[in-house]
This record gives C-alpha cells, sequence and structure tokens, in this order.
C-alpha cells in the first residue's frame, strides 16, 4: 500500500507593498461576491435557465469572482515577504534603474522585476562596482553594478 506524502508548495517572495495589495483585492472580491451571487439567484428565479442571458453572464461572473479569490488566498497563504532592492546598471553606454520584487509583482514597464528574472537571479549577492553576465534571447550582456539598496 502506497502513501502518499504531501508536497510542500514553495513560498511566494512579495514585498509588503505586493502583499497589501493582496489583501485589498481579497477584500474587493469578498465584498463583490454578494451581490453576484444576488443576480445569480434572481435569474435563476427568471425561469427557462437554457435561454437566460442574464443567468449565464451572472454564473460567469460569480465563478470569476470565485476563481480571483481562490488564487488570491492562495498567494497570501503562500507569501513570504521580502525587502525590494533597487538597482541601478550600466551596460557601458546606458544607465538603467530597476527594483527588484517578488515574480507576480514585476512590471518591466514600472521598472520593476522579479528576483527570479536573469538580471534578478544574476545581481543577487552582488555589490555595486561587480560586473554581472546576463543570458538574455539576444545573447550574453554585461553589466556594471552601479548601486544597490
Amino acid at each position: 500500500m502506497k502513501k502518499f506524502q504531501l508536497r510542500k508548495e514553495p513560498r511566494i517572495p512579495v514585498t509588503q507593498e505586493g502583499y497589501q495589495k493582496l489583501l485589498d483585492d481579497r477584500a474587493k472580491f469578498l465584498a463583490a461576491r454578494p451581490e453576484a451571487v444576488k443576480n445569480l439567484a434572481e435569474s435563476r428565479a427568471m425561469g427557462d435557465l437554457s435561454e437566460n442571458g442574464y443567468y449565464k453572464a451572472s454564473r460567469q461572473q460569480l465563478t470569476f469572482l470565485d476563481s480571483r479569490i481562490r488564487r488570491v488566498e492562495r498567494l497570501i497563504r503562500l507569501a513570504k515577504i521580502m525587502e525590494s532592492t533597487h538597482i541601478k546598471i550600466s551596460d557601458g553606454t546606458h544607465e538603467y534603474e530597476y527594483e527588484i520584487v517578488g515574480g507576480f509583482e514585476s512590471d518591466p514597464v514600472k521598472h520593476t522585476i522579479s528576483q527570479q528574472s536573469p538580471l534578478g537571479r544574476a545581481v543577487a549577492g552582488k555589490k555595486a562596482g561587480d560586473v554581472v553576465e546576463v543570458h538574455t534571447p539576444s545573447g550574453i550582456k554585461k553589466y556594471t553594478i552601479l548601486s544597490l539598496s
């Protein structure tokens, strides 16, 4: 007889700001759920469900909210608060500034990158003045770390 071992889920690094956003999102989704349940009940009372667009839309909205609640609660449960790191790097011709954050918080447009990104992994444990190599789709790029904070 085989015994099943529960696989421990890995912790998810997230900044304090990202964690607060998760809490806010959960509160927003939980607050919207009673209205979605009420709409579904009202649409059911209208009769024939097979051609009831209001019922289908209400059901879809409730399903969406429930999936978002489950996702956010999982992220909250597995969250590991980390400090964000601000880095300034140079490739010799241009300087770049980024904030290293948790994976789901990253947004390169806002100059936030994940600690699991190639650049995030390359600068881990390094200090100002170090040169790092980053493997990118266009090849290996070298950056000098100008500052870390």
